[in-house]
């Protein structure tokens, strides 16, 4: 029995089969899969081959699943013939190393634990983390393609990974980077000879399950500025933002929407108290916490105007002159393009605030959301925008008919690429993540909406109208799970190497089946 094959390979307590841990497993903040048949939760990296070994050998697929906090069917199987991996009791920090600035961890540990252990050394990751960096995993992040804290100088998780252990089909680990080497080294190489390190990024679990990741680390920067301008255009703002990302000059580089900042400005006197705390906090002395609260109460609960978009920076350096200095220039390139300076409330509280909780898998009035994201040259982000809106003009009645709407965030991921995110925004039943995943005490403070089922169904249509128009443009994404499309995208020359690799390490397709298009 499959069951007791995987209680023995990692004990009892390590197995669940009743039903919460089943619903929650086959669903992320999109959609549901089928049930699996038990959820294994190893605390190591043996734990995960053995329990991968056993569900293979009885014929079984295998999901991994991070954080879960994914909208792109990423481990929503498509068969009940599987198990899921929850990889969050692989929680552990291996190895922190300041000499020569790489940190070892398990695929469980999330972005906010990792900043955290590293902070008080004056250590940090190049990229340090997503929004959802509370909850989503190190695993996850190099699964589907993590970025954003750090993203516009020094792009995704990707870029900042030398080497991975993962527990193939057959319950082999294997180890890429220096990790590979017979005889042990330190791992602060990731390309000797080809790059298997590569090869096995931005999978979704195709062809392994990661356990564990090296990453290199830099020395904090200490100073840090912040920016903030008004657009009342999008493209306006793009091409700000694409001209500041071109020069390196900033850290993190974002467009909000107006219409996104307005829903999240209705804060309690106690939730802005609590964030003027955590700014004072980040600041560097008192006379830069001063600067800071008089910016924040500059900026109060509206901190660009309505409607319109904004483009914000952060800028870092090793002195207060040199994050100056690159601000000065974001600030001469997004007055150049139009925009007007407002107070930088928004980006100096990401700051102060970094990965504050997991309420945002739900609007603030309780109504769901799901976004897809592209990824196109800077020159190229005018008419990628433009072609998303000359598709989502003739669907506005039927969106405005049944509740559904449209907030965007663009960002830059480094000097090269510009990344576009459309989300939509409806009033449906929670799926199990939205109950599971937010502060128990703000859940309770909302109302769970009705079963919506037509606006769902738009919303389906949208998102698949979305992922053509994407891949017509020729547009990259990451996190591409089960919704993008990617395979068939693919010129055959790469997509037969592919295809190629996913038998030789999986040869009967039963790790994560589908996703990527692979299996």
């Amino acid at each position: 029995m499959l069951l007791d094959a995987l209680r023995l390979a990692v004990g009892d307590h390590a197995v669940r089969t009743d039903e919460p841990a089943l619903a929650l497993a086959a669903s992320d903040l999109y959609s549901s899969g089928a049930r699996p048949l038990a959820v294994v939760r190893p605390v190591d990296s043996r734990g995960v081959a053995a329990a991968v070994a056993a569900a293979t050998g009885h014929g079984c697929a295998v999901i991994p699943r991070g954080g879960g906090l994914s909208y792109t069917g990423g481990y929503a199987s498509p068969t009940g013939q599987a198990i899921t991996i929850d990889l969050g009791g692989l929680n552990r920090i291996l190895a922190i190393d300041g000499d020569d600035l790489y940190v070892t961890a398990q695929a469980g540990v999330t972005w906010k634990q990792l900043h955290e252990a590293l902070h008080p050394r004056g250590l940090r990751l190049p990229f340090f983390g997503t929004f959802s960096g509370a909850g989503a995993t190190l695993g996850g992040g190099l699964s589907h393609g993590a970025l954003f804290f750090g993203s516009a100088r020094y792009g995704s998780a990707a870029e900042c990974t030398l080497g991975l252990e993962v527990a193939l089909a057959d319950g082999t680990l294997l180890r890429t980077g220096l990790g590979a080497l017979a005889r042990p080294t330190k791992p602060v190489l990731r390309t000797f000879g080809p790059d298997l390190t590569g090869l096995l990024l931005h999978d979704g679990g195709a062809f392994g399950v990661k356990t564990e990741a090296t990453l290199r680390l830099i020395h904090a920067p200490p100073h840090v500025d912040f920016g903030s301008f008004h657009f009342p255009r999008l493209v306006d703002a793009a091409a700000a933002l694409s001209a500041i990302a071109r020069t390196g000059a900033a850290e993190d580089l974002y467009i909000l929407d107006g219409a996104s900042i307005a829903a999240a400005a209705s804060v309690s006197g106690a939730d802005r108290a609590r964030t003027a705390w955590r700014v004072v906090r980040a600041s560097r002395g008192p006379l830069r916490a001063t600067r800071a609260l008089w910016s924040l109460a500059r900026g109060g609960s509206r901190p660009v105007p309505g409607g319109g978009y904004s483009v914000h920076v952060v800028t870092a350096g090793r002195s207060a002159p040199a994050a100056s200095a690159d601000l000065n220039l974001a600030r001469r390139l997004a007055i150049g393009h139009g925009g007007r300076e407002v107070a930088p409330t928004i980006p100096r509280v990401a700051r102060a605030d970094l990965f504050a909780g997991l309420n945002g898998v739900l609007d603030h009035d309780g109504r769901r959301w799901a976004a897809l994201n592209a990824k196109v040259a800077h020159s190229d982000a005018r008419a990628l925008i433009e072609a998303f809106d000359r598709m989502l003009a003739p669907r506005l009645p039927a969106m405005r008919s049944h509740g559904v709407s449209v907030t965007r965030l663009c960002s830059a991921l480094g000097s090269l690429a510009f990344s576009f995110e459309c989300v939509f925004h409806w009033p449906d039943a929670w799926l199990p993540l939205h109950r599971a995943a937010p502060d128990p005490a703000w859940l309770a403070t909302l109302a769970e909406p009705a079963p919506n089922p037509a606006a769902r169904e738009l919303v389906a249509t949208l998102r698949a109208d979305t992922v053509a128009l994407f891949r017509d443009l020729g547009a990259a994404s990451n996190q591409i799970g089960r919704t993008y499309h990617f395979l068939d995208a693919l010129a055959p020359a790469p997509a037969a190497l592919l295809a190629q690799l996913k038998r030789a390490l999986d040869p009967r397709g039963l790790m994560n089946p589908g996703v990527l298009g692979l299996g």
